[in-house]
Formats: structure tokens, C-alpha cells, sequence
């Protein structure tokens, strides 16, 4: 990646010793001709020698600030190996400088210590990022700092502020209006049948939630976070200090549990698996003293970015939360539950709908795939850095919440930056192409199959008056015996053997479902989630 003609932030990195673990989207060089090349997602800045600027952190850190995309977790890392008296000097040099006063600004963001300056900062206000280029807080949260004339408008705090980047896609992404995506059914279907199928879609994704970990068969645990996306989702103070966590934790785990302590763990944690009597590690969390420090920050960033794009902010809430991981068990449930509650809160999604988001991710190996792939844009070049850093001790220790693990870990201050700095915008496109398929996809299919099973169920009772959980039954039969009256079925209702009365019900549940595609979804949700 670096060579003599890398610029800024790579020569940065290059010439303090840094060596991050997520990696530059942009790299800049030096060659014989203004170019631009994108290969797997990392684009290459080519710039003529002109451009080049002088070898110093002066000259590469305005570069980087005037051309590059800010890459925090470097710059966190750099303020800390510098010579603060050279950020002092240049400030002193250009005490009016949109560079030198940004560059003081994030030297006292990031490192919570004040810069020495001996000159009176002058100049109108700057934004601290450039809102072209990454997600800023919203105008009217953005905050003026008097000390350096610039207005803040970081969208999180030196303990957590992710980036997402500007590009083509995530711009895309964030535009996705699921407020019209959402009326569009309406409009089809009817408000009636939208509200009438809330409590199976919330089941539903109860459901999927725990074949995400493997525990689809969970019968009371899966009523039990119907119940809480139900009744939590959108409600209440936001999830994010001890005891509100510790509430929404116990309602999830309910009393059948080995946990002592509900709420933030005291306890390392990490995310893995046991192959073959082995410990396999995919991700390592923060340590449990950083978890309020970064769950403030979460926050802040939802109150900072209030008016932007709730996929945007649904995402960095979810995700953000997962990365941190700050409970001892239930991180994936309220990740997932995560999604739908700022869609509430920002009322692009009304009460009492809940989308089945898990459902998808778990409707087939390339969805899920994606899911397991979007969380590996963190994790694995953070366990790559981490190697050798971490093992499992054959004497456990017993923690203050009553955690006992043999997990240790020593490797929190070569990551702490990149935890506090994540990139997330892979997983702002991911989770919008996945709010849009739900929607556009599975929940328009499952809204039409439930229109037109309706409209068998009344065509059939104008044939034979009977309870719905037998017509419900006679829809089955005739999906899985392809329009053939079974004996059983004949001998449990024996007016269905009557001259030309199953004929009849047999042409009225194929008007109803005309399209045979959907025939074909009938023992899935009738069999299944509707059963």
C-alpha cells in the first residue's frame, strides 16, 4: 500500500507507525497524471507531482484533511505519537487556517487534552467534517466551538463516532423513503389488512430472530421477544445505559437463565464457536470499563442526526450495538430489535407494524451469507490484528456480575481506536437493500397471500358455513393432495362428499389464489407461522 509516493493519510500512517485495522477506502499517490482507479472498493488517487506536499505532518495532514476521506482511527493513533509543539507551531503559523484550526480541533477531540496555542484564533466558522464526504451531524445539531472557530458537527463523541462514507451506494442507500414503500402497500392491500397482520409479522420475526442463532425451535423464548418487539419496540427512554438494558434484557431472557446480573457486563466477552472441542474466535468486544462511554456515543449520535435517513440511523444503532456488545447474553436480539425501534421512533414505521427484517436473513444461504458478511467487514480484520493477543486460560476467574471465563484478552489499546471509529457504510447499504426486499418482497407477498386467503375463506363459507380453522384446513388439503378430497378429511366432514360441493370449494380457493406462485406459499404460512 505505501511506497515513497503515498500522500497523506497513508504517509501518515506510514511515517508514525501506525498500522490500522480498518483499512484507507482512499489511497493517494503520486504519479505522472491525474487519475482516478477503483479496484475491490478501494479507490486510488492519483495525483501529478505538483500536488505532492511538503514531507511533514503539516504538509500531509492538510492534505489528507482537504482531499481525503478523515480516517479517525489513524488520526486517533497519530495525535498520540506527534509532538503536540508542532500542531501548536503550525496553529501559530495560521491562526486563521480552516486546516490548522480543524487540526487543533481533532487533536483535542481525540485525545481529550488541551493543545497549547499562543495565538488568538481568528477566521470565520468551519465545519469540523466535510458533509459531502461523510454523515455529519444534522445543521441544527451541529455545535460552535468559540476556542477554535469551528462548528462541531462530529456526529458522535471521541468514545464512539462512526464513519459512513459518501459514496454512490451508501448516498443511495440512505435515500430509500420506507415511509412510501410502506404506503404503497397500503394503498394495495388496505391500512386493514397491514394492521391485522402485525402480530404474525411480529411472531415471524421473533421466529427468525432465533434461527439467526441457531435456536429456531425456542417455542416460549420466541413468544417471549414477540412479546417484547410488541410492546418495547419505539417505547420508553432509549436502550442504551444500564437499567434500561438491564429491563429490556430480563424481558427478552425471561427467569429461565443462568445470569446473576442483568444489564452492562463486567466481563469480557467475545463472539465464537466450539469446533470440534475447539474455541473458535470471530470477534472480540470491548472492555466492559469503555461500555457506557460508547453507548453514550450511540446515543448522541441519534440525537445529533435527528432529520437524516432512518435506515442510516437504524443501522449505526443496531450495528454499533452488536459491535459493542455490551451485555453478557441477548446482544443479537436487541441488535435485531434495534432496527425496527428507531424505524418507530422516527415514525417511518407506525405502530403496531414490525418488519420481519430477520425473516429474510434467514430465508436463504445468500442472504444470510450477506449478513455473516456485513459483520465480517469489522470483525475479521480486527481478529487478524488481534492474533496472538488473546487465549483461554485453564484457571477461570469469576467477574463482579457473576460471570465465570477463562477468556483473556490483552489487546484493548491496539483496537480501542478502531472500536471507538468504526466504518459502517457497507452496513448502511446492506440494511437498506434488506429493509427494501422485505417490504418490496416478502412482506407484499405475504400481504397478498393473506388478501387472497381471505377472500377464499368467504368464497368458501358462501358454499358451506363452517369455522375458519376448517376452512383453513380444507385450503391445505387441497394445496397438498392438488384439488383431491382425501378420505380423512371426507369422513371428518362428510357434507364435502356432497354432489358438487368440493368441486365448488376446489374453483373458489383457485379464483381466490390465481396466480399459482402463490398456491405454492399456502402450506408455508398456513402450515407454518400462521398455524
Amino acid at each position: 500500500m505505501e511506497n515513497k509516493n503515498s500522500i497523506g493519510g497513508v504517509w501518515l500512517a506510514t511515517n508514525y507507525g501506525i498500522d490500522p485495522v480498518m483499512p484507507f477506502q482512499t489511497l493517494s499517490r503520486i504519479g505522472s497524471r491525474r487519475a482516478t482507479q477503483v479496484l475491490d472498493d478501494i479507490t486510488t488517487e492519483i495525483y501529478v507531482e505538483s500536488m505532492r506536499p511538503s514531507p511533514t505532518l503539516r504538509g500531509h495532514l492538510t492534505f489528507h484533511l482537504k482531499h481525503e476521506v478523515l480516517h479517525l482511527e489513524v488520526l486517533s493513533q497519530l495525535f498520540r505519537k506527534i509532538n503536540p509543539q508542532e500542531l501548536s507551531d503550525w496553529v501559530s503559523d495560521e491562526p486563521s487556517g480552516q486546516f490548522a484550526k480543524r487540526a487543533g480541533f481533532l487533536y483535542e477531540f481525540l485525545t481529550n487534552k488541551t493543545l497549547e496555542i499562543n495565538s488568538e484564533i481568528t477566521g470565520g466558522y468551519i465545519d469540523v467534517i466535510d458533509a459531502a464526504k461523510l454523515v455529519a451531524a444534522s445543521p441544527e445539531q451541529a455545535i460552535p466551538n468559540r476556542r477554535w472557530r469551528v462548528r462541531d458537527n462530529l456526529p458522535g463523541t471521541p468514545y464512539f463516532c462512526p464513519i459512513i462514507r459518501k459514496t454512490a451506494d451508501s448516498i443511495k442507500a440512505m435515500s430509500l423513503d420506507v415511509s412510501k414503500l410502506i404506503s404503497d402497500l397500503a394503498l394495495e392491500f388496505g391500512e386493514e389488512l397491514l394492521i391485522r397482520s402485525a402480530v404474525w409479522m411480529t411472531l415471524r420475526e421473533s421466529k427468525s430472530s432465533f434461527a439467526i442463532e441457531g435456536e429456531a425451535n425456542q417455542s416460549d423464548r420466541i413468544q417471549r421477544f414477540a412479546d417484547v418487539l410488541s410492546s418495547q419496540t419505539g417505547q420508553g427512554p432509549w436502550p442504551f445505559n444500564h437499567a434500561t438494558l438491564a429491563e429490556l434484557q430480563a424481558e427478552i431472557l425471561g427467569k429461565g437463565t443462568t445470569l446473576e446480573h442483568f444489564g452492562i457486563r463486567k466481563s469480557p466477552v467475545f463472539v465464537g464457536e466450539v469446533v470440534r472441542y475447539q474455541e473458535i474466535v470471530h470477534y472480540i468486544a470491548p472492555p466492559a470499563e469503555d461500555i457506557q462511554l460508547m453507548l453514550d456515543g450511540v446515543l448522541t449520535f441519534l440525537e445529533r442526526t435527528k432529520g437524516q435517513s432512518s435506515v442510516m440511523r437504524s443501522t449505526v444503532a443496531a450495528f454499533g450495538f452488536v459491535y459493542i456488545h455490551p451485555l453478557a447474553d441477548g446482544n443479537g436480539r436487541v441488535h435485531r430489535f434495534l432496527i425496527n425501534d428507531v424505524l418507530r421512533r422516527d415514525q417511518v414505521v407506525k405502530a403496531p407494524m414490525i418488519l420481519p427484517i430477520s425473516s429474510l436473513i434467514t430465508s436463504d444461504r445468500t442472504e444470510r451469507y450477506s449478513y455473516d458478511r456485513v459483520l465480517d467487514v469489522v470483525s475479521r480484520p480486527l481478529m487478524q490484528a488481534l492474533e496472538g493477543l488473546y487465549k483461554f486460560s485453564t484457571t477461570p476467574t469469576t467477574y463482579s456480575d457473576g460471570i465465570r471465563s477463562n477468556f483473556e484478552f490483552h489487546g484493548d489499546e491496539k483496537v480501542r481506536h478502531t472500536w471507538r471509529f468504526l466504518d459502517v457504510t457497507k452496513h448502511v447499504v446492506y440494511l437498506a437493500h434488506v429493509v427494501e426486499r422485505t417490504i418490496c418482497g416478502d412482506m407484499r407477498e405475504e400481504f397478498r397471500f393473506l388478501r387472497n386467503h381471505s377472500q377464499a375463506r368467504s368464497a368458501i363459507k358462501e358454499i358451506v358455513e363452517m369455522p375458519d380453522m376448517q376452512i383453513d384446513r380444507i385450503i391445505r388439503s387441497v394445496e397438498s393432495n392438488q384439488g383431491k378430497l382425501s378420505n380423512m378429511l371426507g369422513k371428518e366432514m362428510p357434507i364435502l362428499q356432497e354432489p358438487g360441493i368440493w368441486d365448488e370449494i376446489v374453483r373458489a380457493i383457485e379464483n381466490a389464489f390465481q396466480d399459482e406462485s402463490e398456491m405454492n406459499v399456502v402450506n408455508k404460512y398456513v402450515c407454518g407461522n400462521r398455524k
